[in-house]
């Protein structure tokens, strides 16, 4: 079932997701050769801490720590530990915060030191992967052109995109409905997808890969890597879904956007 939210709930959400980007912002500046997961693991928690959040991963389903932190063919779920970044590695970071009974969840993925321009491109290609998608996150279209927008930008440059792990609706769960693809699926058809309403709240996640698309789990039943060992890079943001276009929930800005639903009429799905 999917949730639409109230005006009320849109701005706690907003602010839950707002820690999320802040903290990996700050994040950002820690990454460098020599650091270890497990440290930027240990300052996010305390962020959060102090910013009267909880951690909206450690112990779910049993996962151990705050932050997943992906090396290189990472796609998604690393564990931290005390492995030390190293100059070209990239680092997928995975964020999720609970606050006043609401989630938030955003990640990126950063260099560490220096890239190759081949590299760089990996990141860049899904970045714009996923603003593209978010453009296609309006009331009046559906699931499908939100899949369609990563998987044609994406393909078009060259990368696959992950097809064992999708997006999510959220809310006053980390995950609810709809399941978000980043790609479409041939068998289903365009108005067969759910379509998009004022109010709803998506997270919205191209994962993306260097080479072929498939994946496989590490013996820790949590990380997941590509299954020919080639790059993955991973970018998301938390948004809702206005009469006004896609307001980016996760997104740090000066501004709150909340004006965008000053005509909202609350109703369920």
């Amino acid at each position: 079932m999917v949730t639409i939210k109230t005006r009320e709930e849109l701005q706690i959400m907003h602010e839950a997701n707002q820690m999320v980007g802040t903290i990996l912002a700050e994040l950002k500046d820690l990454i460098r050769p020599g650091v270890t997961t497990i440290e930027l693991d240990t300052y996010a928690e305390e962020r959060i801490s102090r910013k009267g959040a909880l951690p909206a991963f450690k112990g779910f389903r049993d996962y151990p720590n705050t932050l997943c932190t992906s090396i290189n063919s990472g796609i998604v779920h690393g564990i931290p530990s005390k492995r030390q970044l190293k100059e070209g590695d990239i680092l997928s970071l995975d964020l999720g915060v609970i606050y006043k009974g609401f989630y938030g969840d955003a990640a990126m993925t950063y260099a560490v030191g220096k890239i190759s321009p081949s590299v760089q491109r990996l990141l860049d290609v899904t970045r714009s992967a996923l603003y593209m998608a978010i453009d296609q996150a309006r009331v009046g279209n559906r699931v499908w052109d939100i899949s369609k927008a990563v998987q044609q930008h994406v393909e078009k440059n060259g990368f696959s995109v992950v097809r064992d792990l999708v997006g999510h609706g959220i809310g006053k769960s980390l995950h609810e409905d709809p399941k978000i693809p980043n790609y479409v699926n041939s068998r289903e058809e365009r108005s067969q997808t759910l379509e998009l309403r004022e109010g709803m709240t998506l997270s919205i996640e191209p994962m993306v890969n260097q080479k072929d698309w498939q994946i496989r789990l590490l013996d820790d039943n949590w990380t997941t890597v590509t299954r020919d060992g080639g790059l993955s890079a991973h970018f998301e943001h938390t948004i809702a879904v206005s009469n006004n276009g896609p307001w980016i929930l996760s997104e740090v800005a000066d501004n709150n956007s909340i004006g965008v639903f000053d005509n909202m009429q609350t109703r369920s799905v």
